[in-house]
């Protein structure tokens, strides 16, 4: 299973993000490691930076993990949570700029064929408005 590039989901809502995983489990199975968090550490809408990091963990992967984001907090908050991981692994973690359902489940599909960390990222970002 960690063959292939991870993918996290990062969501103001708790309920976006397991709603959202769930989504990818069920479109393309449980060969993808796949780690998600949405809330605040109170439990209310926002993101939590040690949430995205355990999330990272999660779905470690040696090929990279991707993270897809809903709103600007979770971004800046994923970029915090990347920072704070071992320098040798901050280079393989990607923060896509891609709809966070559609993305999750093309970039997790992407994943599952094999694809390099670059290809998942590119091909969760062909869904983004231009």
């Amino acid at each position: 299973m960690k063959d292939k590039v991870g993918i996290v989901i990062v969501s103001h809502s708790p309920d976006v993000a397991r709603g959202t995983a769930d989504m990818v489990r069920q479109m393309v199975g449980e060969d993808v490691p796949l780690g998600f968090c949405g809330g605040n550490p109170e439990g209310g809408l926002g993101t939590d930076v040690a949430k995205i990091v355990k999330a990272i963990e999660e779905a470690w992967s040696d090929k990279g993990v991707a993270i897809l984001v809903d709103l600007g907090g979770a971004e800046t908050n994923s970029e915090m949570a990347v920072e704070m991981l071992d320098a040798d692994r901050q280079g393989k973690v990607v923060i896509c700029n891609a709809p966070i359902v559609e993305g999750a489940v093309m970039a997790a599909t992407e994943a599952w064929g094999g694809a390099s960390l670059e290809d998942v990222r590119r091909t969760a970002e062909e869904l983004s408005p231009q």
